[in-house]
């Protein structure tokens, strides 16, 4: 984490601002000319470069250097303490909030909600008698106000993993739920929580700065709003006492901003700009295809490579040298390992790469139009329209929030340009093709109403509803049981004798390989190392590879040779 943090330029600099000041103020006692509160009358409203006072004085003749540097301290404390008692407080009622059962949920959230209905700074200048003044004890109680935005973080982050596979398998294990909470949990969090903290410390800095200008608490403390206080009384008289704290109290919350907004693009991992290749800008690199290599081809992909950069900035290439073609009406079967490149290749055709991907160089080429190097506009004309897309997770690929009608005519209309009411009826009848028995229904049902075969047959319905040239199909039959998966084979065979459509599958599974498949091209780390008819890869494998896939698919006439192993002591 801290490698990635300190790799980038903003973070970098701010984080090395913050040290330079910070550590100036705790030496402080050891550095600064004067005390923060001698004052000297010949010293009244000394100018800048006064020999004793390098900032010159202010209007009770004491040192504005010194009570810079001493105020950093001010500030320093006011944000750990605050930022402290928000991240003790906000965490463990996220935490407890979000985990435990509705009560719970519900009785931290009515405390929260109550303590952002409190008016925070009038709370602390009415609370001054009970504080004393002292600053510490005001950012303490300021410290439960800010609470509440570390708490719905927190909360809504352990409300979206506590479901998680790998919590359940913790629960199953047998860990307790406090380690649970501390290992599986607050580690998924710990992210926004420190980018969350930045803000805040610069937040308690700027309450505390803010509290002192209006002259709530002791006078001795001295803080940032105590000289700007002092300087905006006297700005007529020497206005570079007014600048000063000014500036220095500028510069220590647009850092603490500014670090909060690289802590966010590191540990979030927003969006950040492609690596680029040489010139440190994009290259997409375009090969050109000779117009004899592939005449018929609808989709050509040549010397295709794709990478992804590394920790340190390198390019780690998982794609490189991919040669593939599909004509019209052709059902190409893409086949490897999971981790083969396989749904990379797929993705850099539809032009949904992250953004962090680097397409190092090839060409990509559908009915003689480039696809690499088009905007997300351009894609729009293609995408939905001459090239659809069926995904692996079916129920991941429906919106909970709307109903499955909705979704479809979504996108009819958006592919076709149709009124809602021609959208709906194709969709309709799509869906009666698709082998639904009830189309109304599934039309006017949620997602979690209808089961995974059905949402896969409503995801092929929304596919081939604008009769796209091209359909991609990612492992479109992984996630149903063995009869719904015989039946969407039968409904996809159907479909492409019906369309005419050419068809690039994505699969590990060689028995739909063999039983929808014209050609075959078989994938290993990011290369083809085979490309044949479906035939002749099964009859005659060539690459080491392929026959080691396709020996490891189990058959009827295997059987078990070795006798079963024994335990002493058992019956059978």
């Amino acid at each position: 984490m801290w490698q990635k943090i300190l790799r980038d330029p903003q973070a970098a600099t701010t984080l090395s601002i913050l040290a330079v000041v910070f550590v100036l103020g705790a030496l402080a006692p050891l550095i600064a000319p004067h005390g923060p509160n001698d004052a000297d009358l010949g010293m009244v409203n000394a100018p800048v470069g006064t020999p004793g006072y390098p900032l010159g004085a202010d209007e009770s003749g004491r040192d504005i250097l010194s009570r810079l540097l001493h105020s950093v301290n001010t500030a320093a404390v006011s944000a750990l303490i605050g930022t402290s008692v928000a991240v003790a407080v906000g965490v463990t009622a996220g935490l407890v909030g979000g985990y435990f059962n509705r009560v719970t949920q519900s009785l931290t959230e009515w405390l929260f909600a109550l303590l952002m209905t409190l008016p925070g700074v009038l709370l602390l200048v009415i609370l001054m008698p009970v504080t004393g003044g002292d600053y510490r004890a005001t950012m303490f109680i300021f410290g439960f106000l800010l609470a509440p935005g570390i708490y719905r973080i927190v909360r809504n982050l352990v409300l979206a993993v506590k479901n998680e596979l790998y919590v359940d398998a913790a629960r199953v294990s047998g860990l307790g739920t406090f380690r649970i909470l501390g290992r599986h949990v607050l580690s998924i969090v710990r992210g926004p929580i420190i980018i969350a903290a930045a803000f805040m410390a610069g937040t308690a800095i700027v309450t505390q700065s803010g509290l002192a200008f209006l002259g709530v608490g002791s006078l001795e403390i001295p803080s940032f709003g105590a000289m700007i206080s002092s300087g905006f009384r006297n700005l007529y008289i020497a206005p570079t006492q007014f600048l000063w704290p000014s500036l220095l109290l500028g510069v220590i919350t647009a850092s603490l901003v500014l670090l909060g907004n690289a802590l966010r693009d590191t540990l979030e991992g927003s969006k950040p700009k492609p690596v680029k290749v040489g010139s440190g800008q994009r290259v997409v690199a375009t090969t050109h295809v000779p117009d004899d290599e592939a005449p018929e081809a609808l989709l050509t992909i040549r010397d295709l490579g794709i990478a992804y950069p590394g920790v340190s900035g390198e390019l780690n290439e998982v794609v490189r040298g991919v040669n593939l073609s599909i004509a019209q009406g052709e059902v190409l079967g893409l086949v490897g390992e999971s981790g083969s490149g396989k749904s990379q290749t797929a993705f850099s055709t539809l032009g949904v790469l992250p953004p962090e991907a680097v397409i190092t160089s090839g060409s990509i080429r559908f009915q003689d139009r480039e696809m690499l190097g088009l905007n997300d506009q351009q894609l729009a004309g293609v995408r939905g329209r001459e090239i659809a897309y069926i995904p692996q997770e079916p129920m991941s690929n429906l919106d909970p929030s709307f109903r499955v009608g909705a979704q479809l005519v979504e996108g009819v209309r958006a592919a076709t340009g149709t009124s809602k009411a021609d959208a709906r009826e194709r969709v309709l009848a799509l869906l009666d093709r698709c082998g639904i028995s009830d189309p109304e229904r599934t039309y006017d049902s949620y997602p979690h109403e209808i089961s995974g075969g059905m949402a896969q047959r409503v995801l092929i319905a929304g596919a081939v509803a604008s009769r796209p040239k091209l359909l991609i199909a990612d492992e479109p039959t992984t996630a149903l049981d063995v009869t719904v998966q015989a039946e969407i084979l039968d409904l996809l065979r159907d479909l492409l004798e019906e369309l005419d459509m050419a068809v690039l599958l994505v699969t590990h599974n060689f028995g739909l390989v063999a039983d929808i498949c014209d050609r075959v091209a078989v994938m290993k780390t990011g290369e083809i190392v085979e490309v044949g008819d479906t035939e002749s890869i099964f009859a005659a494998p060539r690459h080491e590879y392929t026959r080691m896939l396709l020996d490891s698919i189990l058959d009827e006439d295997t059987v078990r040779t070795d006798p079963p192993t024994t335990v002493e002591g058992a019956t059978s």
